[in-house]
């Protein structure tokens, strides 16, 4: 090699070190409540590096009290998890939010008592019964529609309890309320205390993806390949998770560790996901939005009044929904 390649050499090596490794794109992601098995495929990508590999540096951010939704439609989180009666509420009233993956496919929420009620067996027997609520408008609706379907009047007391109502439950001091089968359900199975249940489905309540990931319009106009690349690989996340639950639990466990100190919970949590084929369908969905459910649901919503426009005024007419989501940034099968 002449004098003039080796020089040629080391211009070339001297510009390789001096060229920076490309950058990962930084998104952020926000939490709807504290860490929980309906965010473990986030966490199983980020640490087994689905993330990484598709060019991502993912911040999954602290949990607080403002809502996901609201960091998202103003641009203070990229991506987050939202529940699809508070995302539909804050779209209909004109915030920058789109749904861009199914956390769970089906209705994971219930109406609950416990299990010694003889003088409960079905919904109409709730009423003047006293429920244990949370303090929004969708409850009432909810729950009256559920009586009235059955052949009841669809009246009850309400005592807003927060999530102080399961104790109430337990107690006595409540005679029902609503839970997350697959959190507060799977937790007093575990703690032995008996409970039933109905379904809402079952008495004319429409099913819904009870969790969705959300991001807003502008992002996703902005940052198209950024969003395929995040949702692909949060995909992957969740598919692991449904096929490695063991492992997916040590992981969402082992990264909040802080907060997450029941390993029995998760676990069976967990296992309430795949076994009741939430987070993938029985035919093997996952991550898909139905666009049937979104008209469904909404539909519902707005004929109980509870899609609201920006000034609190209740909608004269129904939306267009088939805006509110997309599955384009789902991997094509």
């Amino acid at each position: 090699m002449n004098l003039r390649h080796l020089a040629l050499a080391a211009a070339c090596l001297v510009g390789l070190a001096a060229s920076p490794v490309a950058a990962q794109q930084h998104v952020t992601m926000a939490l709807d409540w504290t860490p929980n098995t309906n965010h473990i495929g986030l966490y199983v990508a980020r640490e087994l590096g689905y993330y990484a590999e598709a060019g991502l540096d993912v911040e999954i951010l602290p949990y607080t009290d403002a809502s996901a939704g609201a960091l998202v439609a103003n641009r203070v989180a990229d991506f987050g998890i939202v529940g699809s009666i508070g995302f539909m509420t804050q779209r209909a009233a004109g915030a920058d939010l789109k749904a861009v993956y199914a956390v769970t496919q089906t209705e994971t929420g219930r109406l609950v008592f416990n299990a010694e009620r003889a003088d409960i067996q079905r919904p109409q027997d709730l009423d003047g019964l006293t429920y244990g609520g949370f303090g929004s408008a969708w409850e009432n609706a909810l729950i009256t529609s559920m009586i009235r379907a059955d052949g009841g009047e669809g009246t009850f007391e309400t005592v807003t309890l927060g999530t102080s109502a399961y104790e109430a439950l337990a107690n006595g001091a409540v005679d029902f309320t609503l839970e997350v089968y697959t959190w507060e359900g799977v937790k007093a199975e575990l703690d032995g205390k008996a409970q039933r249940a109905f379904r809402y489905a079952d008495f004319g309540v429409p099913d819904q993806h009870t969790t969705l990931i959300g991001s807003s319009e502008a992002y996703l106009g902005a940052n198209p390949e950024t969003a395929t690349a995040f949702i692909s690989a949060t995909e992957r996340g969740y598919a692991y998770a449904v096929e490695h639950p063991d492992e997916a639990a040590d992981i969402l466990i082992a990264a909040n560790s802080d907060v997450l100190t029941d390993r029995t919970l998760i676990r069976a949590s967990l296992q309430a996901l795949i076994d009741g084929h939430y987070l993938q369908s029985a035919d093997g969905v996952i991550g898909a939005i139905a666009p049937a459910k979104m008209e469904a649901i909404g539909q519902y919503l707005f004929t109980a009044g509870i899609l609201r426009d920006g000034n609190g005024v209740v909608l004269a007419d129904k939306p267009d929904f088939s805006p509110y989501f997309s599955n384009q940034y789902l991997p094509a099968e």
